[in-house]
């Protein structure tokens, strides 16, 4: 199991939020921190650090008009970083190459490949065509609904009728490197993971997956580590000591390479 770390950019700041309570009206968040430093700082500390295939999440819309400082900081980061850091929030077609240029090993990508509460193959297939399948990750982060775990967009605001399961992430693995799987519930309320989420991706071995929400103590990533069979990825975001959290970090690094 690998750590992968991140960055998540709202309104120019670097934040760690509350899953689900983004509004787009008024540029709205619940925020547990609020760093500092800036995004190209923690880039540099990954970057020392070693560790790779961490994600930077832009958290506003293209639209807003805070949108230029996020893009800002976020791009400091690839440059502090060359190669070592995927990206994510609002990735399209058009512009993904701009961010491999700016040195983002991947791009991460939701809610242009869905339309309609569907996946939009043809979208699908002309990212692909633009960036190659080798550097694309597909977001397949959900909501636990009555019937499973129903994939959410536009930054977690929007439901969709496809649901996360090893069917789906078969279909799809022909057209990505990877998978990034939220809890959105349980994100940034260290209160615990998703045991049924993580043990359905646990039981996929087609691709590199990362799952993240709700780790709040290292028995959470002992107990990841179970679910996944040591083979599912972790991000840590607002348990983490380097968001004002509980868990130290060396730690958390120490835990994820130790063996079952």
């Amino acid at each position: 199991m690998e750590f992968r770390p991140c960055i998540d950019i709202h309104n120019g700041k670097v934040k760690q939020i509350v899953g689900g309570s983004l509004k787009d009206v008024g540029n709205f968040v619940r925020e547990n921190y609020v760093a500092e430093q800036d995004a190209a700082f923690f880039a540099s500390l990954y970057r020392d650090e070693g560790i790779r295939g961490g994600h930077i999440i832009l958290l506003n819309s293209a639209g807003s008009e805070y949108y230029r400082y996020t893009r800002e900081q976020a791009v400091a980061a690839l440059r502090a970083y060359p190669g070592g850091m995927q990206i994510g929030g609002g990735i399209t077609a058009e512009n993904a190459a701009d961010f491999l240029e700016a040195g983002a090993s991947h791009v991460i990508v939701t809610s242009y490949v869905f339309r309609d509460g569907h996946i939009d193959y043809q979208r699908l297939e002309k990212l692909v065509k633009a960036v190659g399948r080798d550097r694309l990750v597909l977001d397949l982060s959900c909501k636990k609904t009555a019937d499973g775990y129903r994939i959410a967009t536009d930054r977690w605001q929007r439901m969709t009728e496809e649901k996360v399961s090893e069917m789906l992430l078969e279909r799809l693995a022909g057209y990505c490197d990877e998978f990034l799987v939220h809890a959105v519930d349980v994100e940034g309320r260290s209160g615990g993971i998703e045991e049924d989420l993580a043990g359905l991706l646990g039981q996929w071995s087609g691709r590199p997956v990362t799952y993240a929400g709700g780790v709040h103590s290292y028995e959470d990533l002992y107990l990841l580590k179970r679910l996944g069979r040591n083979r599912m990825n972790v991000t840590v975001g607002s348990s983490l000591d380097l968001f004002g959290g509980n868990l130290e970090w060396g730690k958390v690094l120490e835990i994820c390479k130790k063996d079952l």
